[in-house]
C-alpha cells in the first residue's frame, strides 16, 4: 500500500459525555485527504436528542440552545458515510471517535466499518520522548497551531497538521502498516502508556497498579499472570475499561509468588489508595465482635457490638447475623440467660422464642457465682475456636517460601523467607512478617481459601520450612 496515495478522513467529534455507551454526538468535523493533501471538509453541530450536561458545556462551549436547531445524526449520516468511504479513519485517540460514530449508525440499523489509525499511537512510535501525547500538549510541543480547543473543527484542523507530519516521518510506511494490520491489537492499547512499561510486566502472580499522569493510583488488580491480566483490561469493550485506559500513564507491579498473597495485597492496597476505578472493595464493612463484661450486679454479660466498642471482645465477624447466631449457640450450649446475652425478652428469659435453658440467674434462682463459672467456660470455648496457624505458599523465587499468618483467628499479615531458613514455630515467623490490618475482605479471602483447599498447606504451630 502506498500511503502517500491513500485516502484518509481525519475526524473529531464532540459528545454529551466521555463514555462510549449511551453517549450522543453534539458536533462533528471531517477532513477528507489524499495522502497529505486536503480535499474536502465537513463541519456540523448535531442535535443529540438528549440534554448536554453542564460540565460538557463548560468544556466545549456547546449548550442545548446551540444544538436545538441543528440536524439530527440521521440527517448527516449520508455525508459521514460518503466522506469516510474508501478512507482510513484517522483521529487522535481513534477508538473514542470511531465508536461514537459506529454506535450512532447502529442506532439507525447500519453497520459502520472502516480501517483505523490513531495519531496518539502513531506519535508515540514516530515522535518518542514527548512529555505528553494529549492533543493540546503535543501540538504545543511541536509548534502546531490549535485554535478552538475541544471544538470539532479546531481539534480536527490540528490533527490534520499532526497527521501530515507523521506521514512525512514514516517515509516507508512501516509504522502505518503495523497499525493497520487486522491481527494487530495495538489499537486497544492505552494511548498515554509507554509500551515498554507493559513489556516489562512478568507472567507471574502478583498485584498491578494503574496510575494516572500525576502518579495517582486509579486501579489495583491481582493476577495469576500479571501481563495477561493487564492486557485483558486493554481489550475490554466496557465503558469502565475504556475510561480507565484513557487515564493510564504508568503501571507498577508487585510480585507475590502466589495468588493468595496477591488477593490479600490487593485488598490492602485498595484500602490504602481508594482507587477511582475499584468499586467492589471500596465500600467500608462494619466488623462485629462478641463482647463480654461484668454488669452492675456482677453478672458476666454478653453482647454483639462493633469492633473496639469494648476492651473485652472475643470473636470478630463481618456479618452481624453470623455473630448473633454464634452467640445464640453459645447461650444454648452453656445454659446462659438470654437476657444477659442481650437478646430481647419481653417478659422473662423463658419467653425467648428459641433459648429456654436459663437456670434462673435473672430471677435470682441461681447464684451469680455459679452462673459466671459457665459464662467463663463459654468465653474459653470462644477463644479456643480462634486458631493460630500459618498457610504455606510458594515464594517469589524457587529459593523462597511464603507464609500467611493467622493468630487468634485474625489475619496478621504475610512474609517471605529463605526456603531453607530455620522456622520452627509461629513465633519464628514474627521476624519476617509484613503486618497488615484485617478487614472484611481479608477475612473473606482466607475463609474462601480454607473452604476451597481445606487443611492443605495449613500448619498449626509447626515448622514452616524443612
Amino acid at each position: 500500500m502506498n500511503f502517500k496515495e491513500q485516502y484518509y478522513c481525519v475526524i473529531d467529534v464532540e459528545t454529551t459525555g466521555n463514555r462510549i455507551s449511551n453517549n450522543r454526538m453534539t458536533e462533528i468535523c471531517m477532513v477528507r485527504m489524499l495522502g497529505s493533501e486536503v480535499i474536502e471538509k465537513f463541519t456540523s453541530l448535531i442535535d443529540p436528542e438528549s440534554l448536554i450536561p453542564d460540565f460538557i458545556t463548560s468544556l466545549t462551549g456547546i449548550d442545548n440552545e446551540m444544538v436545538a436547531a441543528a440536524p439530527l445524526f440521521s440527517e448527516v449520516a449520508e455525508d459521514i458515510e460518503r466522506m469516510t468511504r474508501d478512507c482510513i479513519f484517522v483521529a487522535h485517540n481513534v477508538n473514542f471517535d470511531y465508536n461514537i460514530i459506529h454506535n450512532e449508525f447502529k442506532r439507525l440499523g447500519y453497520d459502520f466499518k472502516r480501517k483505523k489509525l490513531c495519531t496518539v499511537r502513531l506519535s508515540r512510535e514516530l515522535i518518542p520522548g514527548m512529555n505528553s501525547y494529549s492533543l493540546g500538549k503535543l501540538c504545543h510541543s511541536l509548534g502546531i497551531s490549535l485554535e478552538n480547543r475541544h471544538r470539532a473543527e479546531g481539534d480536527t484542523d490540528a490533527t490534520v497538521t499532526l497527521f501530515q507530519r507523521l506521514l512525512e516521518i514514516d517515509t516507508d510506511g512501516e509504522e502505518f502498516t503495523k497499525f493497520l494490520k487486522g491481527s494487530n491489537k495495538e489499537g486497544t492499547f492505552p494511548p498515554h502508556l509507554d509500551r515498554s512499561l507493559f513489556d516489562e510486566l512478568p507472567g507471574t502472580p502478583g498485584v498491578y497498579l494503574f496510575k494516572n499522569q500525576a502518579q495517582k493510583v486509579i486501579y489495583v488488580g491481582k493476577a495469576i499472570d500479571i501481563k495477561k491480566r493487564v492486557l485483558s483490561h486493554f481489550y475490554s469493550k466496557t465503558s469502565k475499561s475504556y475510561l480507565m485506559c484513557q487515564e493510564i500513564f504508568h503501571i507498577e507491579h508487585i510480585p507475590t509468588g502466589n495468588e493468595l498473597v496477591a488477593l490479600l495485597q490487593e485488598a490492602d492496597l485498595i484500602k490504602q489508595y481508594y482507587p477511582k476505578f475499584n468499586s467492589a472493595q471500596k465500600k467500608p464493612r462494619a466488623a462485629y465482635q462478641i463482647l463480654h463484661y461484668k454488669n452492675q450486679i456482677g453478672v458476666i454479660q454478653f453482647a454483639v457490638g462493633l469492633v473496639k466498642s469494648y476492651d473485652y471482645s472475643v470473636v470478630t465477624h463481618y456479618d452481624r447475623s453470623h455473630a448473633v447466631e454464634q452467640l445464640e449457640q453459645l447461650c444454648a450450649d452453656f445454659n446462659l440467660c438470654p437476657r444477659y446475652c442481650s437478646f430481647k425478652t419481653p417478659v422473662d428469659c423463658s419467653s425467648h422464642y428459641k433459648l429456654k435453658n436459663c437456670k434462673g440467674v435473672c430471677k435470682k434462682e441461681e447464684l451469680v457465682s455459679l452462673y459466671n463459672i459457665r459464662a467463663t467456660q463459654a468465653i474459653t470455648a470462644l477463644h479456643n475456636q480462634n486458631s493460630n496457624y500459618i498457610i504455606k505458599q510458594p515464594g517469589r523465587t524457587a529459593e523462597e517460601a511464603c507464609f500467611i499468618m493467622v493468630k487468634d483467628g485474625e489475619y496478621q499479615g504475610y512474609g517471605f523467607v529463605d526456603q531453607y531458613a530455620s522456622i520452627a514455630t509461629m513465633e519464628d515467623c514474627e521476624d519476617y512478617i509484613d503486618r497488615k490490618a484485617a478487614n472484611y475482605h481479608t477475612n473473606q479471602i482466607i475463609r474462601s481459601y480454607l473452604k476451597k483447599y481445606g487443611e492443605q498447606n495449613v500448619v498449626y504451630n509447626q515448622p514452616l520450612a524443612g
